[in-house]
């Protein structure tokens, strides 16, 4: 049995990012209403009897989610961008955080730096009993 992997498409779809980004607007709709006090008696009282001056609750909340619902949907959008389709079903076989090339400077490091730290004089402690190249 081989086990095909998904692509891109296959795993986030259009409709996906579609009906994330509207739970992402709901919530802020439903956090601006509750934030707003549109499920209060004061509020919807205000509201009946013409003296609230503001914005109503649910029209805040629908503008508060629609901006919500645009700006996760554009910000999802741009970071699909961003990512190249073959990096998705490739398979890593190491570390992620490791460069996956050693530097020169890294073979010296990881192999023999004792030894190397040894034979090397020191040019940073600035001792007078160094025999430097003044032939003293």
């Amino acid at each position: 049995m081989t086990e095909q992997k998904p692509t891109r498409r296959d795993i986030l779809r259009p409709l996906h990012l579609v009906g994330i980004a509207l739970a992402c607007g709901i919530f802020a709709a439903v956090v601006t209403l509750v934030s707003t006090g549109a499920f209060t008696t004061r509020v919807n009282k205000a509201i009946a009897n013409g003296t609230y001056n503001d914005l109503p609750p649910v029209t805040l909340g629908l503008i508060v989610g629609g901006i919500s619902f645009i700006v996760t949907l554009l910000l999802m959008a741009m970071l699909m961008l961003a990512v190249n389709p073959a990096d998705v079903t490739k398979t890593i076989d190491r570390p992620v955080l490791v460069d996956p090339k050693p530097k020169k400077s890294d073979k010296h490091a990881a192999g023999g730096a004792e030894a190397d730290a040894a034979d090397e004089p020191s040019a940073d402690t600035g001792d007078a009993s160094d025999d430097g190249p003044s032939g003293n």
